[in-house]
C-alpha cells in the first residue's frame, strides 16, 4: 500500500471522522445488542460494581491503609483510607479523602483518577493526578489530607504527560509540559525541574534536560531518614536510559552502569538487574541476573556485587520489592510463581520462602511499607480460583486478611498446561482453563501479548468466567516471545527484525489447540489489546485459516504510521523504525494495514477503541476497519468516546466493552 485512502481518520475529532465513528458504532450495537447481550451485560457490571471484591490496598508510611475503590453508587471511584485493624473487619470503616463524581459534579469536568504522591514524612498533603476522560494526559493538583480539600495557591500542573515527586513540603521534582520545546516527540516530559512553593512554574530550577528524540526525562525524591537522595532518569529509548543521583546540595552523579539494565535504590543498597551481560570486577555476569551493591562504594569505585538471583533456560525474575530490613524476590519457573524473603548481610544473602499458591495460581506482591515495617502484602489467584490477599511478615505465617468472592460456578473445570513448538524449534507454554480434558472440542477464546518484556501469567476474571467459561467456553493464554516470561532473552527474540517469532508461536499455540482436539479452528476466537491488539491484526492478515473470529481492543496496526501518531515514536525500539528503509523492509511484512487482501478469505473482526486513547491513536482501528470493509471482509467497530488506553473510563462502559466482545465470540464460535 503506497497510498493511504483513510488518513481523513486520523484527524481525531473532525466532524467526518466522527460521523463515521457514530455511524460504525450504531452499527455494532444494532448487530449485537439483543436479549442475550443485554443479560450479559448485566451480569458483567455485578462483577464490576460488586462491593464483595477484594480492595487492594497500599500503605504510605502514616500506619494508614489507602485504597481506591469504585461501585455501582460511586462510578468514578473514591479515595479512601481506614487502619491496618480496620482493614481486618468484614466491613471497614473508610475515611473517604476524594469522592471523583462529586468533584466532577461540582466542577462540571470529567475527571477520572490517575494517580497521587504523598509527602513523607508528615503525610498531609499530596499531589493528586486527574484526567479527563481516561487520558494518559493529567493535571496534577495540591491536596490537604487534613481538611480533605485542594489547597487554594497551592501547587498545580496543566495538563500533560509528566509527573512530580516531593523533596520536601516546600519543593517538588516537576517533569511536565513547561511550553515550546519542553516535550519529546513521543509526548512525554523532556525536562525535570525543581519547583519551590510560592514561585511561578517558569522560574522552577532545571534539574536535567533530555534530548528530543529521547522517550522521557522522569524524577524521583527518597525522604528517609539519612538516605535523602533523588533518582533522575532519562529515558533515551525504551529499553536504554541514563540514570543520575540527585544529591541534596543539587549535584548530579551519573551512575554507571549499563543503559540497559534498570536499578532500584534502597538506603545503603543499589539492585541492577540486566538485560545484557555486564563485566565488571573482572567478572561477566549474564542477562537476566540480579546484583546487589553498597550505592556509595560503587559510586566510590568499589565493584564487587553481590549475585542475588541468576537464571536459568525455565527460571526468570519477575520483580522484587523492598521492606524496611528486607528484599521480597519473586521468580517464575515456567510460568509458575514463587516469592522468597532475602536478608542483606554478608557476601550470601539468608533467603527464606513464603508459602505458595496452588500448581498454576499466581502470587504477586501486592504492597510492601520501607518507610514504617518488615510486612508486605500479597496476592495469590489462578483462572479458577479468587484472589487471596495475606500480610506476611519476614520470619512470620501469612495471615490471610481477605477471600475474594466467586462469580462463576467452576464445577468441572480444570487448569491444565501445555507446551506448543513454535517454527524455529522453540517450546512456548500455554494454559488452558475450562471443561476438564472432554473429547469434544469445544468454543475457545485465546489470548495473548507478547510485547516489552511484559510476562502474561495466570489471574481470576469474574468477566471472562461469566461472559466466556460459564457459557462452555474454554481460555487459553499463550506465554509467546516478546513477552517476559524467560527474562530478557524470551523477550529480545521478537524485537524488531525478530518480531514474526512472536507471531509463530502464538500461530503454534492455535495449532497446538486443535491437534490436542481442545478446539477447532472454526471454534477458535483469539483476542488482544494494544501491543495484543497488532498481534490480532497479525493473526488476521498472516494466519486467518487458524481462526474463527478475532478482536482487537485499542490496537497498533498500521506499522507505517506508528510513529506519527501519539506516543508511538516511543516504541521504535520495540517495533523499528518504519523511515528507516531496512527497517521499513521487516516491518512491511507482518503490518497489518499494510497486509489487508481482497482475494483472502478472513474471519470476521471485532475492533474496539478509545476517542480519547492518547496513546495508541484511535485511527489505527478506524483505518483498518475501513479498509476491511472496503475489501469486502466482515468487520464490527465500536469506539468508545471515554476511557483513555485503558478503553473504558467507568464500569458501565467497561460492562458494554466485554458485553460486545463476548457476544461476538459466542455468535461467531457458536458458544451458547
Amino acid at each position: 500500500m503506497t497510498d493511504d485512502a483513510y488518513r481523513w481518520l486520523e484527524d481525531l475529532d473532525s466532524p467526518a471522522a466522527l460521523e463515521w465513528v457514530t455511524a460504525r458504532n450504531a452499527e455494532t450495537t444494532a448487530t449485537l445488542s439483543g436479549d442475550r447481550f443485554a443479560r450479559t451485560k448485566d451480569a458483567l457490571r455485578e462483577v464490576l460494581d460488586s462491593k464483595d471484591r477484594i480492595p487492594l490496598p497500599n500503605r504510605r508510611g502514616d500506619g494508614l491503609w489507602y485504597d481506591f475503590w469504585t461501585d455501582a453508587d460511586h462510578p468514578r471511584g473514591l479515595w479512601r483510607r481506614t487502619t491496618a485493624e480496620g482493614f481486618r473487619h468484614d466491613e471497614p470503616e473508610w475515611d473517604v479523602l476524594l469522592d471523583v463524581g462529586a468533584l466532577n459534579r461540582a466542577e462540571g469536568e470529567n475527571w477520572t483518577w490517575k494517580r497521587v504522591a504523598v509527602l513523607r514524612p508528615g503525610y498531609h498533603r499530596c499531589m493528586i493526578s486527574l484526567a479527563r476522560g481516561g487520558s494518559d494526559t493529567a493535571v496534577i493538583r495540591e491536596f490537604d489530607l487534613t481538611t480533605r480539600t485542594f489547597v487554594t495557591g497551592g501547587f498545580a500542573l496543566p495538563e500533560s504527560k509528566g509527573g512530580v515527586s516531593w523533596r520536601d513540603a516546600d519543593h517538588l521534582l516537576v517533569s511536565a509540559d513547561f511550553g515550546p520545546g519542553s516535550l519529546t516527540a513521543s509526548g512525554y516530559a523532556r525536562v525535570v525541574k525543581l519547583w519551590r512553593r510560592g514561585t511561578p512554574l517558569a522560574e522552577a530550577e532545571t534539574v536535567l534536560a533530555g534530548e528530543t528524540e529521547d522517550v522521557l526525562v522522569t524524577a524521583s525524591w527518597d525522604a528517609t531518614p539519612g538516605f535523602e537522595r533523588g533518582l533522575v532518569t532519562r529515558l533515551v529509548t525504551f529499553f536504554r536510559a541514563e540514570h543520575h543521583l540527585y544529591r541534596a546540595d543539587g549535584e548530579l552523579v551519573r551512575i554507571d552502569v549499563p543503559e540497559d539494565a534498570v536499578i532500584d535504590l534502597h538506603r545503603e543498597w543499589m539492585l541492577v538487574t540486566l538485560r545484557s551481560e555486564w563485566t565488571v570486577g573482572g567478572v561477566t555476569y549474564p542477562a537476566g541476573v540480579l546484583l546487589a551493591v553498597d550505592l556509595e562504594g560503587f559510586l566510590a569505585g568499589r565493584r564487587e556485587p553481590t549475585v542475588l538471583f541468576e537464571p536459568d533456560e525455565h527460571t526468570s525474575l519477575t520483580g522484587w520489592s523492598w521492606t524496611r530490613n528486607h528484599l521480597l524476590l519473586a521468580t517464575s519457573r515456567d510460568v509458575r510463581s514463587r516469592i522468597e524473603i532475602l536478608t542483606p548481610g554478608g557476601p550470601v544473602w539468608r533467603r527464606e520462602p513464603v508459602p505458595g499458591a496452588g500448581e498454576f495460581d499466581q502470587t504477586t506482591i501486592l504492597d510492601t511499607c520501607p518507610a514504617l515495617d518488615d510486612t508486605f502484602l500479597l496476592s495469590s489467584e489462578g483462572f479458577l480460583r479468587p484472589a487471596t490477599l495475606s500480610l506476611g511478615t519476614a520470619g512470620g505465617d501469612l495471615e490471610v486478611l481477605k477471600q475474594g468472592p466467586a462469580f462463576f460456578d467452576t464445577t468441572g473445570m480444570t487448569v491444565r498446561q501445555f507446551f506448543a513448538v513454535s517454527a524455529d524449534g522453540t517450546r512456548v507454554p500455554y494454559f488452558v482453563a475450562g471443561p476438564g480434558g472432554g473429547s469434544t472440542p469445544s468454543p475457545t477464546l485465546l489470548y495473548g501479548y507478547g510485547g516489552f518484556e511484559v510476562p502474561m501469567s495466570p489471574s481470576y476474571s469474574g468477566l471472562t468466567g461469566r461472559g466466556w467459561l460459564a457459557h462452555g467456553g474454554t481460555y487459553v493464554l499463550a506465554n509467546i516471545r516478546g513477552g517476559g516470561e524467560y527474562g530478557p532473552a524470551w523477550h529480545q527474540a521478537a524485537l524488531r527484525e525478530g518480531r514474526l517469532r512472536a507471531y509463530e508461536d502464538f500461530a503454534a499455540v492455535a495449532a497446538d489447540l486443535v491437534t490436542r482436539g481442545i478446539t477447532t479452528p472454526q471454534q477458535l476466537g483469539t483476542s488482544g489489546g494494544s501491543n495484543g491488539g497488532l498481534l490480532m491484526g497479525v493473526m488476521l492478515t498472516r494466519y486467518p485459516e487458524l481462526f474463527g473470529a478475532v478482536v482487537a481492543r485499542v490496537p497498533l496496526l498500521d506499522m507505517r504510521r506508528y510513529t506519527q501518531l501519539l506516543a508511538g515514536k516511543s516504541w521504535i525500539a520495540e517495533y523499528g523504525d518504519p523511515d528507516v528503509e531496512q527497517d521499513w523492509a521487516f516491518l512491511r511484512e507482518f503490518s497489518p494495514y499494510q497486509n489487508v487482501r481482497a482475494d483472502r478469505a478472513y474471519p470476521p473482526m471485532l475492533l474496539l477503541t478509545s476517542t480519547r486513547d492518547d496513546r495508541v491513536h484511535p485511527a489505527h482501528a478506524r483505518k483498518m476497519m475501513a479498509l476491511l470493509t472496503e475489501k469486502g471482509h466482515r468487520a464490527a467497530y465500536y469506539e468508545n468516546v471515554e476511557g483513555g488506553h485503558g478503553g473504558a473510563a467507568d464500569n458501565e462502559q467497561a460492562a458494554l466493552l466485554w458485553a460486545l466482545t463476548f457476544e461476538f465470540l459466542r455468535r461467531e464460535l457458536g458458544a451458547r
